[in-house]
């Protein structure tokens, strides 16, 4: 039976888990109108490599400007207030999440994000595929009637 001996050659306290305090998080990234991000991981912060994490706040009754980024794969988790994502070349598909959902946004989708409620902030966490800040503004105005689109997890069948 072989022993890895690779432990021993890292310093586990410089190169080991890392705590980001909520309230130190990073403002200076990219921005979309109507949404206040914030950066908790990424390699300047964190040391992390392939992800990207951080918080995104909405003001109530406030929507986002049209927008995507890029070739990144996006998720969002609903931690307080109601979230109505549109999505769409006219940003005619819409959908709603509360807390405790998580939300999918595949790479170069144009999307905004809503905060559907009139008198809450809606809090969100998003971990992004990838560490380039791309946010990639649109201007979409929505033409078509929303289509709703329920929240079906496509394993589990009505």
């Amino acid at each position: 039976m072989t022993q890895d001996h690779h432990h021993d050659q890292i310093d586990w306290r410089a190169h080991g888990v890392k705590v980001i305090p909520g309230n130190s998080l990073d403002p200076n990234t990219a921005q979309t109108p109507g949404m206040n991000r914030a950066t908790a991981i990424n390699r300047a912060r964190a040391g992390a490599e392939k992800i990207w994490a951080g918080t995104v706040t909405i003001h109530a009754n406030a929507k986002t400007g049209a927008h995507h980024h890029g070739d990144l794969e996006s998720i969002i988790y609903v931690v307080k207030g109601k979230a109505r994502m549109r999505w769409g070349d006219h940003l005619e598909f819409t959908a709603e999440a509360g807390p405790g959902d998580f939300i999918y946004v595949p790479p170069y989708v144009p999307h905004q994000e809503i905060n559907a409620s009139r008198d809450e902030t809606l809090e969100c966490v998003v971990i992004r595929s990838g560490q380039e800040p791309v946010v990639v503004n649109l201007d979409i105005e929505p033409v078509e009637k929303p289509e709703d689109v329920p929240w079906i997890d496509p394993i589990h069948r009505q």
